[in-house]
């Protein structure tokens, strides 16, 4: 296959324009995702670099060379400052033009800038550490579970690694002469993978930035926008999947004469008792509870495996955690919580969660009965669900 460098130069030039547009279109609507700004900026400075590379011999060299080289060196630095920022990490501009005021300065020196092997070595160390490092810092964060991350880092690795391996082909072989066949197939060969990359590493940002977003939505659309934990909608979800892989303990919460506190001291305390309420519950649940809000000032825990004097216990420990606690807007408040408690021997099928939350129900009604701020287990004959 025949590559024609005009026709790749004018091709990659124009998908980077668009690519950057359309990062820059995405940023408008998204404000908050700085790092969209930086992919879009790079993608145009890179068609602008392009540009000047594609005109090389019509334009001075000084053009075609030295600020060509100048400026791909800044998109790279771009394309490290926006995964930076995708990751929140500070983003300092003389980082990203650190590299190309590292070139101009050589291009300075007349030795350098009439070596071609030299310049190729240093504009290919210079980009590959900026593809390397921004390899690295989204590498760094895999522990956020977005699908594209691994293939973005790995693509952005292989580019520096592609970068990097110019260094010594140029030290080995020679440098095709200014204007021949072969140097016009290498220019071809060059701005063909360039144009496989931008493509490949614009998609996959995109990808990770709807992906972000989409994991954002659902937190909150499974979280209690007040108390910060899961509510009804996650809590069940996950007590569904608990519960199909074996026993569980479930423990109900209710606050005691909560309706009082709202009507005594305002709804501003009565929302901090909320908050503090659950501050408390998790400092002291084991690890591995899953913890929600059912509405209200009603609350559930589930405790995967735990058996009835394990979930007793965890049920006195949020009770005595509850008791000691002194609201800051009421230091003077007194706090306390009724608990009930039932457990489950094992999958209890699609409507197992509502069958265990009836029976603490049941239970935490037993403690409300008996004087509140206490403990109570379901009735031995009510409390299992097989």
């Amino acid at each position: 296959m025949k590559l024609d460098a005009p026709t790749l130069v004018t091709v990659t030039v124009f998908v980077m324009v668009v690519m950057g547009a359309l990062y820059l279109l995405s940023w408008s609507q998204a404000r908050q995702t700085r790092a969209l700004g930086f992919l879009g900026a790079a993608q145009l400075v890179g068609a602008v670099a392009v540009t000047l590379f594609g005109l090389r011999g019509l334009i001075p060299d000084w053009l075609s060379i030295g600020v060509a080289n100048a400026v791909m060196l800044g998109a790279y630095g771009l394309i490290w400052g926006g995964a930076r920022s995708f990751e929140g990490w500070r983003v300092r501009l003389t980082w990203i033009a650190a590299g190309p005021l590292v070139w101009l300065a050589a291009c300075l020196v007349p030795p350098f800038y009439a070596s071609l092997g030299a310049r190729v070595i240093l504009s290919s160390a210079v980009a590959g550490l900026a593809c390397a490092l921004a390899a690295r810092t989204l590498w760094h964060h895999r522990g956020e579970r977005l699908p594209s991350r691994a293939p973005a880092a790995i693509l952005l690795a292989s580019e520096a690694l592609l970068l990097w391996v110019r260094i010594p082909a140029t030290l080995v072989l020679p440098a095709p002469p200014t204007g021949t066949p072969e140097q016009t197939y290498w220019v071809a060969v060059l701005s063909f993978v360039a144009l496989l990359y931008t493509v490949a590493v614009s998609v996959l940002f995109m990808a990770m930035a709807k992906e972000r977003l989409e994991a954002e939505q659902r937190r909150a659309a499974e979280t209690d926008p007040l108390t910060g934990i899961a509510n009804r909608r996650a809590l069940a979800a996950e007590a569904r999947r608990a519960l199909a892989a074996g026993p569980c303990a479930l423990l109900l919460f209710d606050l005691d004469h909560f309706k009082r506190v709202n009507d005594t001291f305002g709804h501003a305390v009565g929302d901090a008792v909320l908050i503090g309420f659950c501050a408390a519950a998790r400092r002291v649940l084991p690890a591995g509870a899953a913890f929600g809000r059912l509405g209200g000032e009603e609350f559930a825990c589930l405790l995967p495996g735990a058996g009835t004097a394990e979930a007793a216990a965890a049920a006195e420990t949020v009770r005595l955690a509850v008791a000691a606690m002194r609201p800051d807007p009421a230091p003077g408040l007194a706090v306390t919580v009724s608990v009930g408690v039932a457990w489950s021997t094992g999958d209890t099928g699609a409507g197992g969660f509502e069958a265990l939350l009836g029976l603490a129900d049941r239970a935490l009604y037993q403690a409300k009965a008996q004087g509140r701020d206490r403990v109570e287990l379901a009735a031995p004959e009510l409390r299992q669900v097989a």
